[in-house]
């Protein structure tokens, strides 16, 4: 076990969640487009909206789904990172 699987499962016991039911991965992958994308600070901002989602009955993958996507479209205009392009030469031909 990783320190966060037991952070997790820690957290779960605390609250009275099962952590099978944990979509880690996926959490943590909303949390890196939005970090990413958006502004750092949203990032945990976002998984609490997730929870409050799911928790109201939203499917936890669609409601992600929809803030990744979301995220990805963020106008640079509202605080957004712009999407850069791909070197094609590289990170080191700068």
């Amino acid at each position: 076990m990783t320190v966060l699987d037991d952070w997790v499962t820690a957290a779960c016991a605390e609250l009275g969640l099962d952590p099978e039911q944990v979509p880690v991965p996926t959490v943590l992958d909303l949390a890196r487009d939005v970090a990413h994308q958006v502004l750092r600070p949203g990032a945990p901002v976002s998984a609490y909206l997730i929870g409050l989602a799911v928790g109201r009955g939203a499917d936890p993958a669609e409601a992600v789904a929809r803030l990744s996507g979301l995220a990805a479209t963020w106008p640079v205009g509202l605080g957004g990172e712009p999407h850069a392009q791909a070197d094609p030469a590289g990170p080191d031909s700068r």
